[in-house]
């Protein structure tokens, strides 16, 4: 799938605003009904003290994260730090880590996913936008994550998994029609962005320092503090393996919109993306 998304932007059969395009349609159509449809068609592995656990595993981690790009780049500019800080805190676990966490463990992992992004959701809106703006909007912050689509679908899924609400066949099939997209357009997404790569000036001594603190460091203190709480081998697998996703897009976004070095952030993005296929398949392999 993703040689797939490669070969099409290479050919340009789609070009740049498609992938915006596309990216807009998983995260506000397809992954909201993916989500949604997890509820429904979970075989009920998932407890009460999972969803806790992960809740609360995710909080710790968005602490963690917010210490780490503080504190582990001192020496850089001031631009650079402020990109490398929210690398740390936004990786690309609401978009690539969805599809592979369902891959891996389910429906029961992408459940655990959907409760997992809601402090990360909360963290890249508020202190994440902080980092670049200098301002932090509490109202703006709650507003955007109570009505983003895949946090509504969460409690919507929440509501009628609990409650045992019946959905009718008219609703469902369409949904969990939509919802199957997911993989296939994410997988294809990470091709298209692979593409553009220039691996002549894309490495950076700086990049590849974060791309081990992100990558292999971050999922591993995880892994271990995990171990050593004696949670359930799920919600470990699913913490280890969204902590150890790329840096996210909107890092690019928020710095060109800032003028906080994007050409930097750029590189910072695509480098992780393309050096998280390999260390997600070690980290799944581990995990399983």
């Amino acid at each position: 799938m993703i040689a797939v998304g490669f070969l099409i932007r290479k050919i340009r059969l789609l070009g740049k605003e498609a992938e915006r395009v596309i990216t807009d349609l998983v995260l506000y159509v397809v992954l909201p009904c993916n989500i949604f449809n997890s509820f429904l068609t979970s075989s009920g592995e998932v407890t009460a003290g999972e969803y806790l656990a992960v809740l609360l595993v995710s909080i710790g981690i968005q602490l963690l994260s917010l210490m780490y790009g503080k504190f582990a780049f001192p020496h850089e500019t001031r631009d650079r730090r402020c990109n490398l800080a929210y690398g740390m805190i936004c990786s690309n676990a609401g978009f690539l880590g969805n599809a592979i966490t369902e891959g891996v463990f389910g429906p029961e992992g992408l459940l655990l996913t959907s409760i997992y992004l809601i402090p990360q959701r909360i963290m890249m809106w508020s202190e994440g936008l902080a980092i670049y703006s200098g301002v932090s909007d509490r109202r703006a912050t709650i507003r955007k994550v109570l009505t983003h689509p895949c946090v509504i679908a969460c409690f919507l899924g929440l509501l009628v998994m609990s409650l045992k609400l019946p959905v009718p066949a008219l609703i469902q099939n369409p949904i969990q029609s939509i919802g199957r997209c997911n993989t296939p357009l994410t997988m294809m997404m990470i091709g298209m962005i692979l593409s553009e790569i220039d691996l002549k000036h894309l490495v950076d001594l700086t990049i590849v320092r974060f791309t081990v603190h992100r990558l292999v460091l971050m999922p591993l203190i995880v892994w271990l503090v995990c171990r050593l709480l004696g949670i359930s081998h799920q919600v470990t697998g699913v913490s280890v393996l969204l902590a150890a996703m790329p840096a996210g897009a909107t890092t690019t976004m928020l710095s060109a919109k800032y003028n906080r070095d994007p050409q930097f952030a750029t590189k910072m993005v695509i480098f992780t993306t393309l050096c998280s296929i390999p260390a997600i398949f070690i980290w799944s392999m581990l995990l399983v």
